[in-house]
């Protein structure tokens, strides 16, 4: 896994933490004047479910938060970690507009759990040091929209590799839902990747650091043609959020299947994070 932070972070500083609970304006305290807000709120997993399952629930949560967001700050970036990552981005995009307050640029979802996967999965094939892998996954955040380029690492993979890492990179999740046995699903390893893509936003929105690139679920213009509002890809942070989404790249024959497949599946999961808050009575 990659440092994200430098030796001198482990030191206590003068930085204060406070905690809030519900009651007495606690989540209007909480929000007030922020500059980036993280949403990791919602239930976990359990064994046998998906991403996808846990809309019901947690699309609630993210709403009743992006609601709160737009009232007590509504400049801030705010970075989602709850899942479904391809529905509560678009769940809060549509709270946002109902609000007037929507730029596309500061709504970003935190997709670098499968990064930090993919490149410790190829370094134990490959025998490398995982801190120099940096595979670069694309799509979305679910099952078969997660797409690991597996051809841009430099490295050479058997068919049966390929096979075996990508469902691995896709289905990795589900490793650490049934090895918990229905106790909850990845905690740990979420928030590190999710600490690695905030130190970088920081660096860019406070320190001013350019050419800083994250993997991120945002409002991309990449597959307009396919009616694909939102697509994670490399993304260069700035100080407004969103700098500049990259392209994909050159993809391999394997690559260009698993984004055939992905599409469709993506779109239908759009379509349902922005259907629920159309349909919501407030």
């Amino acid at each position: 896994m990659r440092e994200c932070f430098d030796s001198k972070s482990c030191l206590t500083t003068s930085k204060a933490v406070t905690g809030y609970v519900r009651e007495n304006d606690g989540l209007k305290l909480a929000l007030t004047d922020s500059d980036v807000i993280v949403i990791p709120a919602g239930v976990p997993r359990k064994p046998g479910m998906t991403r996808d399952d846990l809309f019901n629930t947690n699309a609630g949560i993210v709403k009743e938060l992006a609601v709160a967001a737009a009232e007590f700050a509504p400049k801030a970036i705010m970075t989602v970690i709850s899942n479904p990552v391809n529905s509560t981005v678009p769940i809060i995009s549509e709270v946002y507009k109902k609000y007037n307050i929507y730029d596309p640029r500061r709504i970003l979802g935190i997709t670098t759990l499968d990064v930090v996967r993919a490149s410790r999965f190829v370094s134990e094939l490959k025998g490398t040091d995982p801190s120099n892998e940096k595979v670069t996954v694309v799509g979305g955040h679910s099952g078969v929209t997660i797409i690991p380029l597996l051809s841009q690492t430099g490295h050479t993979f058997t068919d049966e590799e390929l096979k075996t890492l990508t469902h691995r990179i896709q289905f990795g999740g589900d490793e650490v839902v049934k090895a918990k046995a229905g106790t909850g699903s990845a905690t740990l390893s979420m928030a590190y990747a999710a600490s690695c893509f905030v130190d970088s936003l920081l660096r860019a929105m406070v320190k001013g650091e350019k050419g800083i690139i994250e993997p991120s679920y945002v409002k991309s213009n990449l597959f307009n043609s396919d009616n694909i509002e939102y697509f994670a890809s490399n993304v260069e942070l700035s100080a407004e959020g969103v700098g500049k989404v990259h392209p994909l790249g050159k993809l391999s024959a394997y690559e260009k299947d698993l984004l055939a497949a992905a599409l469709p599946e993506l779109k239908k999961n759009i379509a349902k994070g922005a259907e629920f808050v159309a349909n919501s009575k407030d």
